[in-house]
């Protein structure tokens, strides 16, 4: 069934379609007390139709700082405490969350980024995976073989969310199943979030696009009146932020 309108906008409708006539001005006047009272009784739904109203907990994470937490993680095979706001000031942060421990295309993403882990640490960047499980089932999975469907050991911390608090709070839980998409944030060394992507569970992600987005927004940080255009790598050619000077970029390609 279609959405009916407010009644307002039948009122608008019908003096919209009026006859341009020497009669439109007193229908005007006649019908002017009416639309009053139907604007107040009705101005919740005219003020909110059709725009859509976006709550705190709604608005975009990217450009915002990264919501701080504190939790039980297991690293080099011992549980440990993580707390983001350690890292303000000093490194990057990858945080990516993945759905559950002892799955499949999970095991595949943690231990990609642990491979290439010396890569991110070469550029002052710490790495945390975080999921629903708790550190026991952390640990399990650590100590079980990578043939086997386990991970080894890993050259980052894995964070426990049991409470989903985390997942939450970075807007990537699934409500109903109680488990995370895999959501992964680039956090600056000032705690604000700088690019975010969000797959669905049968998704994996890229470690090499993970790393090229983290070398680009350390090159335009470092470098305030260079962009990078897509694809850039680092060596290659940036862009200025200039209807002139951008052509200089546009006449080399």
């Amino acid at each position: 069934m279609a959405e009916e309108k407010p009644r307002i906008y039948s009122t608008i409708e019908a003096i919209v379609t009026a006859p341009l006539t020497s009669q439109i001005t007193p229908l005007l006047w006649l019908i002017w007390p009416i639309m009053a009272v139907v604007i107040k009784a009705e101005r919740n739904t005219f003020l909110s139709y059709p725009f859509v109203s976006l709550q705190q907990g709604e608005l975009p994470l990217v450009g915002n700082t990264a919501p701080d937490f504190e939790a039980e993680a297991v690293f080099d095979q011992e549980f440990i405490k993580v707390k983001l706001s350690e890292y303000i000031g000093k490194k990057y942060v990858i945080l990516f969350f993945y759905p559950l421990d002892f799955t499949f295309v999970c095991p595949t993403e943690i231990t990609a980024f642990s491979d290439r882990y010396a890569e991110f640490e070469k550029i002052n960047t710490e790495i945390l995976g975080v999921s629903v499980d708790s550190v026991f089932s952390h640990l399990a999975w650590v100590q079980t073989d990578r043939k086997s469907g386990g991970l080894g050991d890993l050259k980052y911390p894995l964070v426990s969310d049991v409470t989903k608090s985390i997942s939450k709070s970075y807007n990537v839980l699934i409500p109903d199943q109680g488990i995370a998409l895999r959501g992964l944030f680039i956090i600056d060394k000032e705690g604000v979030i700088q690019h975010s992507t969000i797959n669905n569970l049968a998704i994996g992600r890229s470690v090499d696009e993970t790393l090229r987005t983290l070398q680009a927004l350390q090159f335009v940080q470092e470098n305030p009146d260079e962009v990078c255009p897509a694809g850039w790598k680092p060596g290659e050619k940036s862009m200025k932020p200039d209807p002139k000077l951008s052509k200089e970029y546009f006449a080399a390609i």
